[in-house]
């Protein structure tokens, strides 16, 4: 039986990071936490720090980092761009140096529905920094991953991923016309899969893995969205400014962090992986392959994970692109 259903966490979509890490004592573990500076990384920063964590927040943008995070204690800021595969592999070496085990790494940082634009290997830039990005990372770290024996991994995904399964043939839009919102959903299709396969490959090792669907915030993720179109989407109202119902997924950002930072610390989550959950719990798969749903129309209530996102010959067949894909640079 699939383990991808419901477990009766107790918590809701109205739960809030405060509500998950109650009576949760991180001292002494460390935490890497990308895009740890805004938004749904910025709060699951606060989240892992209350609870004792010690955490490392990779930037592109140093000094922009170090000033979004100047009033939390025990934020070290490292730099990192996820499009620039030498700085991960510095990144990574830099870590790995210290000797320290990794306990928990959750990959937050993305881009959404940007205009075409590719790294300097030619990927596109969008299934570049949401997925190759943090693949890259993940798999560099992974030896102190396992010295943690019991890490936990947390990809970033999205409901988004109806918009689009990966196209394997394709997947940097070399043969077929650019559209932002289907670029978004194969990277956030990809993001799961990654949680699906790293699950299966690590669990030995005594790393798990999880992808999530935070609910829709308007943070900076939304910047470079039509803002006519998320109004138009039932995510702003007329005045131009977000809408919070939590019960059609619109949330607040402490409560879209709440199933990242619930995802790496729960007890409850104790000997799973390889799931996706949203709503501060396991989702249960969606019933068809692909619903019938126009680009940013919102459904009431959870939504669920379509088939494809958690295929295991599809992880399967994503690490072996992605590899071959880094190798290839």
């Amino acid at each position: 039986m699939s383990t991808q259903q419901p477990i009766g966490s107790g918590f809701t979509a109205y739960s809030t990071t405060a509500d998950v890490i109650d009576g949760i004592d991180l001292t002494g573990r460390t935490a890497i936490v990308t895009g740890g500076y805004s938004g749904l990384g910025l709060e699951t920063v606060r989240s892992f720090r209350a609870a004792g964590a010690d955490v490392i927040v990779p930037a592109r943008d140093t000094a922009r980092a170090s000033r979004q995070l100047a009033g939390i204690d025990g934020v070290v800021v490292n730099e990192l761009d996820l499009l620039d595969p030498v700085s991960i592999d510095a990144f990574a070496d830099r870590f790995l140096g210290s000797g320290r085990a990794l306990d928990l790494l959750v990959n937050s940082a993305g881009i959404m529905a940007t205009p075409l634009a590719r790294d300097a290997r030619g990927f596109e830039s969008q299934f570049a920094t949401n997925h190759l990005g943090h693949f890259q990372l993940t798999t560099r770290l992974l030896p102190a991953l396992r010295a943690a024996q019991g890490a936990r991994v947390v990809a970033v995904s999205s409901r988004g991923h109806r918009y689009s399964p990966v196209v394997f043939d394709d997947p940097n839009f070399e043969h077929r016309e650019y559209a932002p919102y289907a670029a978004y959903g194969q990277s956030k299709t990809a993001n799961v899969l990654f949680a699906v396969e790293l699950d299966a490959r690590e669990r030995d090792h005594g790393v798990r893995a999880f992808a999530v669907h935070p609910g829709s915030i308007m943070t900076n993720l939304a910047q470079s969205a039509d803002r006519e179109v998320l109004r138009q989407g039932g995510f702003l109202d007329d005045d131009f400014q977000p809408i919070i119902d939590p019960s059609r997924g619109l949330k607040t950002p402490e409560q879209g962090a709440a199933t990242q930072v619930w995802c790496a610390t729960s007890r409850q989550l104790d000997g799973l992986g390889g799931l996706y959950c949203e709503d501060v719990e396991v989702a249960e798969v969606h019933t068809g392959e692909r619903p019938d749903t126009d680009v940013l129309a919102l459904t009431p209530g959870a939504f669920g994970v379509l088939p494809y996102a958690i295929d295991p010959e599809n992880a399967r067949q994503l690490w072996q692109l992605s590899d071959e894909l880094l190798r290839s640079r």
